[in-house]
This record gives C-alpha cells, sequence and structure tokens, in this order.
C-alpha cells in the first residue's frame, strides 16, 4: 500500500474515496479516528492509502479533479 493523500480536511477524504471508488480503485483511510488524541482540533493530518499497483491511476484522478495530495 502506498500513501496517495494527506489531509487535514475530511470532506476531501470522503470525495477523494468516492471518486476512486467510482473508477474502481480501492483505497483505505487511515487515522480517521486521530481526533480522539487531539481532541477533536484537526491539527493531525489523515491519509488516504491505494494499492501500489493502482497509486499512478489514483494520483492522475485526483489531479485531474483539482485534489491536492497534500506531500
Amino acid at each position: 500500500m502506498k500513501e496517495l493523500l494527506r489531509t487535514n480536511d475530511p470532506t476531501i477524504i470522503a470525495y477523494a474515496s468516492a471518486l476512486l471508488q467510482g473508477e474502481g480503485i480501492n483505497c483505505f483511510p487511515i487515522d480517521v479516528h486521530m481526533s480522539v488524541l487531539e481532541g477533536s482540533v484537526g491539527v493531525l493530518p489523515r491519509r488516504v492509502m491505494v494499492r501500489s499497483q493502482d497509486y499512478f491511476r489514483a494520483t492522475a484522478i485526483l489531479r485531474d479533479n483539482n485534489i491536492d495530495l497534500g506531500r
């Protein structure tokens, strides 16, 4: 698995996940429950992971939709 996206905005993660799933690419958001540790401030970024073989196509899909990959 490779890190595709890193952001503090949960709406971007939902949007990116919907785009990827619409193209048949499985993704896995991680760090989504970190707000328990940070006190719901939104300081710690959340990440979206994809399989290594889907990484190139997934980055192209997100860039075509003007989503900053946060790296």
